[in-house]
């Protein structure tokens, strides 16, 4: 646990920096919540080693104090160093050399510095065996009798997870995370299958921890963290901790989550169940006790449920399950569930128990929206359009429940019809009570996300009335285009996601960061207007019914066909129907033109999928995309 620079700072490092990252552990919580390492990552060396030592030395402005007085400053504040180099000729940035046939004298260099923590990138290597180059800084490692974790980076070319145990304590599983929700479910669904491979001093690495970069939403923060934790994952802070969120540092400091992280027996959580994008992971603790995430890749709300059962607790007639995020016990007959919004986590610790009874009851409470559009997201919503809720309130307790109740409010100006209404006067274990409401946004609605509320209200005997709360956002998108010609990108997109970064406006996809492509080029042929995107990429527009055709030349853009790599598959659907499809596109191919008929629907989805050979460098361009309306 602890910090690395790289992710949000790159190459602009210093060494008042690293001190205040130092400064700041200590100051907001997080070497009381177990962060330990502060680390810095690549160009904090001189471009060329020590004429007459042959050793690196720091950089002389970045770093003018040295590395020594560095490690001191992080030692005094009860912290440790964490230090970067390259089992290459140069380091990634190419800013200071590696240490590729200087393994012994930059490890006693590091162990000189007092350095615990090293990062051993995989960059200009040459094309020498990794395990040869791996081994060799072990070995170094261990001849200067300090102790130092050692961290292997070679980004999973070479399967580390099947020889790195014994080579170093932890090695990196995949490529680089940035901070995009894409990047961070692509180096899940990498890592996760990994499990068998992990345990104590030998540890699965699916790379830093991006919350609080501002990148993704809090929701996704919350389940980056959850999931991080589950799989055993070193948690290492990539984000500048002197502009982190007071939301993204509580997500940072939660103790229970990272107990669950740091649990002794040192198990990397397992995938039980994946469907739908409906994930179940179960991690069992050195106690006995099960920690459980319940995941929601989709995009629509998901109720996602397991078992005792399945999560392999002995036989009882309660079990105590304690939310992670709400730090708060509740008592379950053996079913464990949640709502969750898109993208959404829960996480849980589940014992079987004799005092369970003393907790609040679990009841399971959902509002759903009726899915309209084929193909759209129930959570969309046009104005003056009507959709039906429903609260759905399910008792998960071993004991009754009495007067159980739902209700539902919309916001001011929104009209609601009740159509159905169940009340229990006892909701026995395993039953539920449903209502249901049409609900009317109003014609001069503004657009955006607007917040619905459900909540079920019950007695607990004994105890008095309980309220369960639940909301989901609904979004309105902005009117749609009028008559005419329109370029796509001059349309304001409803949603969108794309698998590296945004998805571009009249620029090729670029990084994921967002406004940073080129011009749309694909086979030498440029665009002035279209749009940019990287497999696997979802673009939805509001079109309400006035559009009649779709049209765009697609293909793969040569903004790194250097690489000859790329392949994307482009697909045009209005509403559930698809009304075109490229085929496979490579990246020598030149563009196709599609066209498809909108007459009468009231969306466009532009998607582009994975050609089947992985997503990389797969940035494929709608170019000269154009509405008829």
């Amino acid at each position: 646990m602890g910090f690395n620079n790289w992710n949000t700072t790159g190459c602009d490092i210093n060494e008042q920096m690293i001190r205040d990252m130092a400064d700041i552990f200590v100051t907001k919580g997080l070497k009381d919540a177990g962060y330990q390492y502060v680390n810095v990552d690549d160009c904090w060396a001189d471009a060329t080693r020590d004429p007459e030592t042959g050793r690196l030395r720091n950089h002389p402005t970045r770093f003018p104090s040295g590395m020594k007085a560095l490690a001191d400053y992080v030692h005094a504040r009860g912290l440790k160093f964490g230090i970067y180099t390259s089992a290459g000729t140069q380091t990634c940035a190419k800013t200071m050399p590696g240490a590729l046939d200087h393994e012994e004298i930059d490890a006693q260099t590091f162990a000189d510095w007092g350095v615990d923590y090293l990062k051993y990138d995989n960059c200009n290597n040459q094309g020498r065996p990794a395990l040869e180059r791996y081994t060799k800084m072990r070995d170094a490692l261990k001849k200067t009798g300090r102790p130092i974790v050692y961290s292997i980076c070679e980004w999973g070319q070479n399967k580390p997870w099947e020889w790195g145990k014994g080579v170093g304590h932890l090695w990196r599983t995949t490529g680089d995370i940035n901070d995009t929700w894409s990047k961070t479910v692509e180096i899940l669904k990498l890592n996760a299958p990994l499990d068998a491979y992990a345990g104590p001093g030998h540890w699965n690495d699916p790379d830093m921890l991006e919350v609080g970069n501002g990148k993704q939403t809090t929701t996704e923060y919350k389940s980056h963290f959850a999931l991080w934790s589950i799989m055993a994952a070193p948690l290492l802070i990539g984000a500048d901790l002197r502009k982190v969120s007071q939301e993204h540092f509580d997500i940072l400091r939660n103790k229970e989550i990272i107990a669950v992280n740091q649990d002794k027996l040192g198990v990397q959580g397992k995938v039980i169940h994946q469907k739908d994008g409906h994930w179940v992971f179960v991690k069992p603790l050195a106690n006995g006790d099960k920690a459980v995430a319940l995941f929601n890749e989709s995009e629509v709300n998901a109720t996602i449920s397991t078992t005792a059962r399945e999560l392999g607790l002995p036989r009882s007639v309660g079990y105590t399950v304690r939310d992670l995020w709400q730090h708060k016990n509740f008592q379950s007959a053996g079913k464990i569930s949640a709502a969750l919004p898109p993208h959404g986590t829960a996480i849980f610790r589940v014992k079987a128990s004799q005092d369970w009874y003393r907790h609040e009851p679990a009841i399971d409470t959902q509002l759903d929206i009726a899915q309209r559009v084929p193909g759209i997201p129930s959570t969309i919503t046009p104005a003056g359009e009507p959709f039906v809720a429903t609260v759905t309130a399910t008792n998960q307790a071993p004991i009754p429940v009495l007067n159980a109740a739902t209700s539902f409010t919309a916001p001011a100006g929104w009209q609601v019809e009740k159509l159905s209404s169940e009340r229990a006067p006892v909701l026995l274990t395993s039953q539920s009570v449903q209502s249901k409401w049409r609900v009317t946004p109003p014609a001069g609605v503004v657009p955006g996300n607007h917040l619905l509320n459900g909540a079920l209200g019950v007695t607990w005997v004994g105890h008095g009335k309980l309220v369960r709360p639940v909301d989901s956002a609904v979004l309105v998108p902005v009117a749609p285009p009028s008559g005419g010609s329109l370029w796509a990108s001059d349309v304001k997109f409803t949603t969108e996601r794309s698998g590296y970064g945004p998805v571009e406006r009249d620029r090729s996809n670029g990084g994921y960061v967002g406004g940073d492509g080129k011009t749309l080029t694909i086979n030498g042929k440029t665009y002035e207007k279209g749009l940019g995107a990287h497999a696997n990429a979802e673009l939805i527009l509001y079109v309400g019914g006035r559009c009649t055709s779709f049209s765009s030349d697609v293909g793969i853009d040569d903004e790194r066909d250097v690489n000859q790599l790329g392949s994307a598959i482009f697909e045009v659907w209005a509403d559930g129907t698809k009304v075109a499809d490229s085929g496979l596109r490579t990246w020598k191919d030149d563009a196709v033109s599609v066209t498809g008929s909108l007459q009468g629907a009231k969306f466009l989805r532009l998607v582009v999928n994975d050609g089947g050979d992985g997503v990389r460098f797969d940035r494929g361009d709608f170019a000269g995309a154009k509405l008829t309306c």
